[in-house]
């Protein structure tokens, strides 16, 4: 009993401020380290005219978190082509970035910003945080230039994500923003097939 109530403590703990789709998502100010230098940085300004990624994880000096943020920097410049930005996210400061990024071979790849949240705040935003811990759980969160959030997923910490997967939805988020009236079916890619509803499909697929 006593490790079931302490589960549905940290389950109502990082859920009772989950962000809702299609909402604009609260703005909030940070320090970033990127490019050997620190920054405060603003989502709105972040997201002005860009699709922004938020890449939440626990903290640096870990496991799977390298191996997390080596993916998506590999997939970084393709993004940007995109017209997306990337911020990584942990409750860790500032300074703790730069000493992981120095020390890293896997974490001297990333080239995006790396937020410091070490008040938890930004994670609470989100409804990451886990409080017991003072750690963020693996949040992935797509906004789109307007500051709506288009697509969110949380992973318990012992999953790790795909950053082609992150790409392919970004990819369909934009093209549904561009494309009135159409939507991406499963496993849709740029190019393939999209889909019109409409009575006409009803029963069709």
């Amino acid at each position: 009993m006593a490790e079931q109530y302490e589960e549905d403590m940290i389950f109502e703990s990082c859920f009772n401020n989950q962000p809702v789709i299609g909402q604009k998502v609260i703005d909030r100010e940070f320090t970033v380290y990127q490019s050997n230098k620190f920054t405060k940085k603003k989502l709105s300004n972040l997201y002005k005219n860009k699709w922004l990624v938020l890449f939440f994880y626990p903290a640096d000096f870990t496991f799977i978190c390298p191996t997390e943020l080596e993916d998506l920097a590999d997939s970084y410049a393709k993004l940007k082509k995109m017209g997306v930005e990337v911020v990584s996210v942990s409750t860790d400061t500032e300074f703790t970035h730069k000493a992981w990024h120095d020390s890293s071979e896997a974490i001297g790849k990333v080239k995006f910003p790396m937020a410091a949240d070490p008040t938890g705040q930004l994670c609470r935003d989100f409804g990451v945080m886990i409080e017991e811990e003072g750690l963020a759980l693996r949040g992935t969160f797509i906004i789109n230039p307007k500051g709506e959030l288009k697509a969110m997923e949380v992973h318990d910490n012992s999953i790790g994500r795909d950053a082609s997967e992150l790409v392919r939805k970004i990819q369909a988020a934009q093209f549904v923003e561009s494309h009135n009236g159409q939507v991406c079916p499963a496993k849709w890619t740029p190019g393939k097939k999209t889909l019109k509803p409409g009575i006409n499909l009803v029963g069709k697929i």
